[in-house]
């Protein structure tokens, strides 16, 4: 059951109930569909990102099974100190966009420099293939979870909406109509006994 707001039963309390229940359902509306919408572009989003991790993590089992051959194909020095210093740079820039009053990351990758700045007589072909290989994987690695940061905060968002409906909808819209019924029926019994003491008088007055 609803509970009653503690306010006095008058009609200009009555008034100011009645067009705060007209703001709270104009806005439970409009939560509401934000809530949809959002749920409508949350699934969309994640079946996509289902789609790029698998091909992702496909792609990068492929590197690590490269890297492994190389690793069995080389020394351990000799790996390492081909491995120890790389002539690739790589730089990210950050941007954030506004998806339905979420804000989201986006991120922009540069890529410069050589992948391989290792002597290629002394090191193996699977080496060389596996650093390319992961080399053109960042790019993609990184919008990965650029969309999976945007689908978490839109997660979060959606979570705080449906708390906001549901507030609105099965605490303040209920308290509100409770609270206007029961001023309502006090205000017509307040008339009421009125009319009666009105009668009583007009009776008393008639009869002398």
């Amino acid at each position: 059951m609803a509970k009653r707001l503690n306010v006095n039963p008058n009609r200009m309390e009555l008034s100011r109930l009645k067009k705060r229940l007209v703001v709270a359902k104009r806005g439970h509306k409009l939560l509401k569909d934000k809530q949809d919408a959002l749920i409508k572009e949350f699934l969309g989003r994640a079946r996509a990102i289902k789609l790029l991790r698998e091909q992702l993590e496909g792609e990068l089992a492929e590197c690590y099974r490269s890297f492994l051959l190389a690793r069995a194909q080389t020394l351990p020095a000799m790996l390492e100190q081909s491995l120890m210093i790389s002539g690739a740079s790589c730089s990210l820039e950050v941007a954030y966009r506004n998806v339905m009053s979420v804000i989201v990351p986006e991120y922009t990758v540069n890529q410069g420099g050589g992948t391989l700045s290792y002597g290629l007589a002394t090191s193996p072909g699977s080496l060389d293939i596996a650093l390319e290989k992961f080399s053109r994987l960042i790019s993609r690695l990184i919008k990965l979870a650029a969309d999976e940061k945007a689908l978490k905060l839109m997660a979060s968002e959606i979570e705080r909406t449906r708390r906001r409906v549901n507030a609105l909808e099965h605490v303040m819209i209920p308290s509100f109509k409770e609270t206007i019924r029961d001023i309502t029926m006090k205000l017509d019994e307040m008339e009421r006994s009125s009319q009666s003491r009105l009668m009583v008088i007009k009776e008393i007055v008639r009869s002398h």
